[in-house]
């Protein structure tokens, strides 16, 4: 788990990784997907990850325009926050590291990002790198590398969290190391990379230099 490892920066992905918004963002698509006659059930899986516009671009459907379809499922998107909740330990995890030290790195747009760390009660970071700021969306590395540029680092150096293959697929390109975030999959992901369920028992140290390093989490002991 990147034991004794710094890094100057940590990258996390949004929905799946600190926060699960996924009951919500299938019910949308859902909806979506009955009235283009898809098949829900091969089509959700493919949602995750990626923009919208390009999941919708992806399926080549006559007719369609993926920015404006992206546009409507923004709107019930945002209209739908029930049920979003922050992933164990997210919260306090977050809130342990220096701001100038991580990012929100979300295929989400920036609007539809706010409502859900809003919901989940995740802190807003003081850098977020969301749809509208790239021209390519995940697996492109291009929203990792902005991230880690805007926060003045290598992103070679960062360590990106994510939990779908498209992330994952991003994280990679961009050089960074990844670690998975698995509490949101209902079947194991074989991966190379190492993984963890949630971010209760793991907490951070940092350098006389600003960087970080990850570290099992002290249990007090009992007293006696």
């Amino acid at each position: 788990m990147f034991a004794g490892r710094k890094f100057a920066a940590f990258l996390f992905d949004m929905d799946g990784t600190v926060l699960n918004s996924i009951a919500a963002a299938e019910r949308v698509w859902t909806t979506w997907a009955h009235r283009h006659r898809l098949d829900v059930a091969s089509f959700l899986p493919t949602i995750h990850g990626r923009r919208a516009r390009e999941t919708i671009a992806a399926l080549k459907l006559p007719g369609v325009d993926p920015i404006v379809e992206a546009e409507a499922l923004l709107k019930a998107e945002a209209a739908d926050l029930e049920g979003i909740v922050p992933i164990p330990g997210a919260v306090a995890f977050l809130k342990s590291l220096p701001l100038e030290r991580w990012a929100i790195v979300t295929s989400a747009p920036r609007e539809l990002a706010l409502l859900r760390l809003q919901a989940a009660g995740i802190p807003v970071p003081a850098m977020m790198v969301s749809a509208e700021d790239v021209t390519r969306g995940k697996p492109a590395p291009d929203c990792f590398l902005l991230a880690a540029k805007r926060l003045g680092v290598e992103a070679r150096d960062c360590l990106v969290f994510e939990d779908a293959p498209a992330g994952i697929a991003a994280g990679e390109a961009s050089g960074a190391s990844v670690m998975v975030i698995s509490a949101t999959h209902v079947h194991p992901m074989q991966t190379p990379h190492p993984s963890i369920a949630d971010y209760d028992g793991i907490d951070v140290a940092v350098d006389e230099h600003g960087w970080v390093v990850m570290e099992p989490k002290r249990i007090a002991a009992a007293a006696c």
